[in-house]
């Protein structure tokens, strides 16, 4: 029986050293490997992408890009919006920043659709924790097409559809100005 002794890199090889090695280890047997146990695994429940595609899908769906309803309020370039049955004290106290801004989401350079989706899924995290008042960054549209703000007028309608939207308004100018809108959402 022959064995493999591993030497370090320059080191000459010793004859007696190898000699006693292997009387040390002649009487050597290896040792009995216990049976292997298969423990039952469960396997994982299966993941529904499908569904979740779907979820997603209908979420985004369900903002329309051409809802505008007659009660929308708009000042020139300002974009401002109360639900129906609120106090227009609720729209004032959101234009002079009485709430404090708890969440944000930045849409720069996003494409409609993936907009949509970001904003739906943005809202619905805001209710879970609780938010009130969060800022949605749309951007002035001077890098798009025409150099419009086209995610601004989306975004527009899309909150109007929104249950939790009570109001929004156009930033403050140390809060983004006409690049952003501050939206106030239904408590718990």
């Amino acid at each position: 029986m022959r064995f493999f002794i591993p030497t370090v890199a320059n080191e000459p090889e010793d004859e007696d050293d190898i000699e006693l090695f292997r009387e040390a280890i002649k009487d050597a047997r290896p040792l009995k490997q216990p049976p292997r146990v298969q423990h039952p695994t469960k396997k994982p429940r299966p993941v529904p992408q499908q569904f979740i595609r779907d979820e997603y899908q209908a979420l985004a769906d369900s903002l329309s890009d051409h809802y505008i309803p007659a009660h929308e309020l708009e000042s020139g370039e300002e974009l401002l919006y109360l639900r129906e049955g609120h106090s227009p004290d609720l729209l004032r106290k959101l234009r002079r920043g009485h709430w404090v801004i708890q969440e944000q989401l930045d849409l720069h350079g996003m494409r409609a659709d993936e907009a949509r989706l970001y904003v739906v899924q943005f809202l619905a995290e805001c209710r879970k924790r609780g938010a009130r008042c969060v800022r949605i960054i749309h951007g002035k549209g001077l890098g798009s097409k025409n150099r419009e703000p086209v995610l601004k007028n989306k975004l527009r309608s899309w909150l109007m559809q929104r249950d939790e939207v009570l109001a929004y308004c156009q930033a403050r100018d140390v809060d983004g100005g006409a690049g952003a809108l501050v939206v106030l959402l239904k408590s718990g």
